[in-house]
């Protein structure tokens, strides 16, 4: 087997600098959410799914730790992904989601 075969592959985490978000950013497959439940349950699970969206684009943009995500970055990616601007909760939530998946 060839010397090159065995050498392993440069990844994102390996990279000297942040790589750029993969545009155009597409969105999964949506499905309707379970009926029946309060409207409380609705407002906070589509406030985590925005979270972790912009959580992970945050993170696939070189901002690794929560004290680097300040609102302004998080709006400003939220922009970037076409998302609607975050609210200071949903702000607060990325940043947890980044400090607990650590």
């Amino acid at each position: 087997m060839p010397a090159a075969a065995l050498k392993p592959k440069p990844t994102q985490s390996t990279a000297k600098r942040p790589v750029l978000l993969d545009l155009p950013y597409e969105p999964v497959e949506k499905r309707p959410l379970p009926p029946g439940r309060p409207r409380e349950w609705y407002v906070t699970h589509n406030r985590r799914l925005k979270a972790m969206r912009l959580a992970i684009a945050l993170l696939d943009s070189g901002v690794y730790l929560p004290n680097q995500a300040r609102n302004e970055t998080i709006r400003s990616t939220a922009a970037l992904i076409g998302v609607h601007p975050p609210s200071d909760t949903t702000c607060h939530m990325v940043r947890a989601f980044m400090r607990y998946n650590r």
